[in-house]
């Protein structure tokens, strides 16, 4: 979605630079949506790639999807 948005002013007919940020605080929900996202979308590229017929879930993903927060923070 926020990427939508700052996608979104460039269509509008906005001619210059914009400039996005993004302020996540640490250890917070927030902070674990944001990894959580770029985890997502590595495997969608993996997934969508041509190595895809290769490529599997690991461990570690299915772990951090569905683990304790506790014990992401100590690996």
């Amino acid at each position: 979605m926020e990427e939508q948005a700052s996608d979104r002013a460039h269509r509008i007919g906005q001619t210059k630079p914009i400039f996005v940020y993004k302020l996540i605080a640490a250890d917070t929900v927030e902070d674990r949506i944001v990894e959580l996202q770029q985890r997502k979308a590595h495997l969608a590229s993996i997934a969508l790639s041509e190595e895809a017929q290769n490529a599997a879930l690991e461990v570690d993903d299915l772990e951090f999807l569905f683990g304790d927060i506790e014990e992401r923070k100590a690996a």
